[in-house]
């Protein structure tokens, strides 16, 4: 069902680039103001000026940090900065990394998958689904970059179903692992190394294992909308044209479903504007919930080991003396035959917690996203917010069969984790 192209990527050239950790990012999204700045004067060929550029303040419709992307696209193509590819091909890629979740000493984690572009499908044809609601702002700012550049600088990140693992074997089979293209130890200390395979009966090869393989989006669902607006738009404009065009596809990074080095992390939601005291939580949320204190040293280890059997979050408060757990009851929660999205524990969370503390949309409007759980436990400490609550990391199963049956998750609900890197390789379609 998924139709890989094998293409000509666009890399870093190693003799202007020889320090690829210097030019490469994190996704745009998740790139604070302070950390786009770091970016900037870590290089000057950094990718965050195509993927995220800073705006100046005389900008206009004619002259913005769009159209100056696409103005140094172009130059470091034509200076040699960045490459094309002779042949076209696909890049497999490996991050060795420790998750946040694993205890302390627990060995590293590898993630394996590869870079192809594939060919844009609509949801609902059952070929690619995806699984979370997107937001506008989003899409307009990556159309107007896509519409600039020409260009997938940054991969969507989607899953395939490969239970024996024989795509990933035949890749395993069809690199040589002690030579990849690219070999670092990124930002937060994790090792990552890409290779490329352009043998064409080993691409063929696997582009036919994939066909018969639905995508599930796990991260890039912007992107995604995006490319699809954006062929809308280039097939208008065209009119009729032969055959598969290069607007007809986007880059993707592709891993398995059953991946052990695949993590899940939690997205905590973090309030900043008023909530009930603690006398009064137990009265608010008592009918749905069982609301017990739990201490601080065991409050993350039990909200994680309860989780495992029934849907339970943690509630941290400013100024209470405990954080407490909350288990929903059984009458509450959700009975066989219900929706996908709403057995999640994301989706409790919202109707049985979120709608009584946060009862205005401008309150959830003012949350703050966090995958770290020290973190929403310190903003509440340090007084930068009223309550944190965390959730426990959603399953790659709740995931698959929510896409599966054609429904979204809330915003927010779950975080694959590694992300892939940007500027590794780009699909250049001018």
């Amino acid at each position: 069902m998924a139709n890989l192209i094998p293409f000509r990527g666009v890399l870093y050239n190693p003799a202007k680039a020889p320090d690829i950790s210097r030019v490469v990012a994190p996704p745009y999204d998740v790139i604070d103001a302070a950390f786009q700045q770091a970016l900037y004067a870590r290089h000057p060929h950094n990718v965050i000026r195509l993927e995220l550029g800073l705006d100046e303040p005389h900008d206009s419709p004619g002259q913005n940090r769009y159209t100056r992307a696409a103005a140094l696209l172009r130059d470091w193509m034509a200076s040699g900065v960045l490459q094309r590819e002779r042949a076209p091909g696909i890049y497999p890629y490996m991050i060795d990394y420790r998750s946040p979740l694993d205890a302390p000493g627990t060995p590293p984690r590898t993630l394996k998958g590869f870079f192809s572009t594939v060919e844009l499908e609509e949801f609902g044809t059952g070929k690619i689904y995806p699984h979370e609601n997107t937001r506008a702002a989003a899409k307009t700012d990556r159309l107007n970059l896509l519409e600039a550049c020409g260009a997938n600088f940054s991969a969507i990140f989607s899953l395939f179903s490969d239970p024996k693992g024989a795509v990933i074997q035949l890749i395993d089979k069809s690199v040589n692992t002690d030579k990849p293209r690219f070999e670092f130890t990124d930002d937060e200390g994790f090792r990552q190394r890409l290779w490329a395979i352009t043998d064409r009966p080993v691409l063929n090869e696997i582009v036919a294992c994939m066909k018969s393989s639905p995508l599930f989006i796990a991260d890039g669902h912007h992107r995604y909308e995006t490319a699809l607006n954006y062929r809308r738009i280039r097939r208008e404009r065209a009119g009729t044209a032969g055959g598969v065009q290069p607007y007809d596809s986007v880059l993707m990074l592709f891993a398995s479903l059953e991946d052990p080095g695949l993590t899940v992390l939690p997205t905590h939601r973090v309030l900043t504007t008023p909530v009930p005291p603690h006398a009064d939580i137990a009265r608010l949320l008592g009918g749905a919930l069982d609301i017990e204190e739990i201490a601080s040293a065991q409050f993350i280890r039990t909200l994680r080991s309860r989780g495992q059997t029934a849907p339970v979050f943690g509630l941290a408060l400013r100024g209470a003396p405990s954080p407490l757990l909350l288990s929903v009851k059984p009458d509450h929660r959700p009975k066989a035959g219900a929706p996908e999205r709403d057995k999640l524990d994301v989706s409790l969370l919202q109707t049985l917690v979120m709608n009584t503390l946060c009862p205005k949309e401008s309150d959830q409007h003012a949350l703050i996203y966090t995958k770290d759980d020290q973190e929403a436990i310190d903003l509440v400490a340090q007084g930068k917010a009223t309550a944190a609550l965390l959730l426990n990391p959603a399953k790659v199963s709740e995931v698959r069969a929510v896409a599966a049956a054609g429904e979204r998750m809330p915003h927010k609900s779950a975080y694959f984790f590694p992300k892939p890197l940007t500027g590794l390789v780009m699909n250049v379609m001018e």
